[in-house]
């Protein structure tokens, strides 16, 4: 093994309690950025219907990583080469016998990320039970190198949204603004988008996931725009709604003004012990008190980590309670079909006695 991952061994033992704690001999981990937090173990699958690979996690301290031979030598990068098994051709007719021959058990899989083909392949050989967040709860929780690590995705993103605000002009097109962003973030040091950029001119910046299209930016005008990068692994999530023009209209002035009043009575009140649901509760409750609450029509914010949404989701249905090294988004908007929208997004991370904008 070329390098020690003691991070990533001290994270597959809180698993192990888990396990433990739920009656199972191992986990079967197929969601790839789990198997990547556990293992550092690629990070990306290709594509929805090819993975990198399954990380096995068992109950006795001996784990291994399952792939084929175009990851082989990553795989032994992460882990040593007796606990790396090479599949080819006939994936699961050598996974199979293999993971039987583990005598595990009870094998826990997560079925959020399995396929059913994959599943119905499987069981014919081993007992396969279902599992629910058994690592995205440890991942709620980011150490202090994660933290830092985000503190520097969102530096960047601040870099790169300054300097795109200054190169707002007429005329520009939503994927012109878009490519802007991306070209910055790669010359920068961001190893990927986190997410495609999200550009909405006027009308289309009511649709609060606008695909970037043709739509041209015109003088005295509002552009939404939300990106982020992925830089050492992390990721970013902002928002940002900007006037282009000299003569900002009295509406974008007033919805604006509100969107940020809600925004900040939400990171002023939020610490430990609140709930998911109270903290949407803050912005929501002073949209009420507006008279515009029916044009908030999404959750407060959400996790971010190795993927830009993870739990916790701070909406009127979230019954969790806000944690220290939580980090999160926090995003109000007010959205008009026949007029646009306003969306102004910060990540947050709980402190012990409140939060911290990152």
């Amino acid at each position: 093994m070329t390098n020690t991952n003691t991070i990533y061994q001290q994270r597959r033992e809180a698993l192990r309690k888990r396990l433990s704690e739920k009656g199972l001999n191992a986990l079967l981990v197929s969601h790839a950025a789990n198997r990547y937090y556990l293992s550092g173990f690629e990070l990306h699958d290709s594509q929805c219907n090819e993975s990198a690979g399954w990380l096995v996690v068992t109950d006795n301290g001996t784990d291994y990583l399952l792939t084929d031979p175009r990851y082989e030598d990553a795989a032994k990068r992460c882990m040593p080469e007796e606990n790396v098994f090479i599949y080819s051709g006939k994936k699961f007719e050598q996974v199979g016998p293999f993971l039987k021959g583990l005598n595990l058990g009870s094998l826990g899989f997560e079925p959020k990320a399995m396929s059913l083909f994959d599943h119905e392949k499987l069981r014919d050989y081993v007992q396969l039970t279902a599992t629910e967040n058994l690592v995205e709860d440890l991942r709620l929780i980011k150490d202090a190198d994660e933290i830092e690590r985000m503190r520097a995705a969102c530096a960047l993103n601040h870099r790169v949204f300054r300097a795109l605000e200054d190169s707002l002009r007429p005329g520009q097109t939503e994927v012109e603004v878009a490519w802007n962003a991306e070209r910055m973030f790669r010359e920068w040091g961001a190893s990927e988008l986190a997410f495609s950029t999200i550009v909405g001119v006027g009308p289309n910046a009511a649709l609060p996931h606008a695909i970037p299209g043709n739509t041209t930016l015109k003088e005295n005008e509002l552009v939404l725009i939300d990106m982020g990068c992925r830089l050492n692994d992390y990721c970013s999530d902002q928002t940002r709604t900007f006037w282009v023009g000299e003569n900002r209209s009295e509406r974008f002035r007033n919805v604006r003004e509100m969107v940020r009043t809600a925004q900040q009575k939400a990171i002023d009140a939020i610490r430990p012990g609140m709930t998911f649901a109270e903290a949407y509760g803050i912005s929501r409750g002073y949209f009420e008190e507006q008279n515009v609450a029916e044009f908030f029509t999404h959750a407060l914010g959400h996790g971010i980590g190795l993927e830009t949404h993870e739990p916790p989701s701070l909406s009127p249905l979230g019954t969790g309670v806000l944690q220290p090294g939580m980090i999160v988004t926090v995003e109000p908007g007010l959205y008009w079909p026949d007029w646009g929208g306003v969306r102004w997004e910060h990540m947050i991370v709980i402190t012990e006695d409140g939060c911290e904008t990152l």
